[in-house]
């Protein structure tokens, strides 16, 4: 497989990036066909600012 240009991608070659994208896209299309119930994005937003102003300094 030829190298591919750092400038250009962040993998070493051309399989490796396949391989990349292979499992990437296995990774999206089991979170598609999950049956569970996702979470609502302001429950997530607000645990996650949670988390954030749990780790702010105290002034």
């Amino acid at each position: 497989m030829p190298a591919l240009s750092p400038i250009e991608s962040e993998f070493a070659s051309t399989e490796e990036a396949e391989a990349y994208d292979a499992w990437f896209r296995a990774k999206v299309q089991e979170a598609l066909d999950d049956p569970s119930e996702g979470i609502p994005h302001d429950q997530v937003m607000a645990e996650m600012q949670a988390i954030i102003d749990a780790h702010k300094p105290q002034t």
